[in-house]
């Protein structure tokens, strides 16, 4: 199992980014690499379509309001992984804002750690600077 984190500090209180990022289907709201997302099962599970036409299905897998943060799974998606989990957390940073931590865990598949561990951390890094620029606008 491979696993990797990426962190940024974004001048905004806590709730306000929660407010953006927290919904399960809120991905198009800040990602550009996600321009559409449906929602099933009542909303646990998310169809995600990238740029590209590539599908990624993901379930929601745990979710927490007072903390800040949820957990979903990947169930179909064209990345070289499978066991892929990963988590979104939002947190208080004092006075420099918030501190949002995205983080993922997962099985390569036909490539190295080094490999799964450089694509994720490039899409949760990317991701997170994407973030940051819509509280700068």
């Amino acid at each position: 199992m491979a696993n990797t984190m990426a962190t940024i500090e974004i001048s905004a209180s806590p709730d306000q980014v929660w407010k953006l990022i927290g919904g399960f289907n809120s991905l198009p709201d800040w990602l550009p690499y996600i321009p559409s997302s449906e929602m099933s099962e009542g909303g646990r599970v998310r169809r995600l379509e990238n740029p590209d036409g590539d599908v990624i299905i993901e379930r929601l897998v745990g979710f927490n309001e007072k903390e800040r943060h949820y957990t979903y799974s990947i169930m179909q998606a064209p990345f070289p992984v499978t066991n892929y989990e990963s988590t979104i957390h939002v947190r208080e940073n004092g006075d420099k804002g918030t501190l949002v931590e995205w983080s993922g865990e997962f099985t390569p598949v036909g490539v190295s750690d080094d490999e799964a561990i450089k694509l994720f951390h490039g899409i949760y890094s990317d991701g997170l600077e994407a973030l940051k620029k819509a509280f700068q606008a």
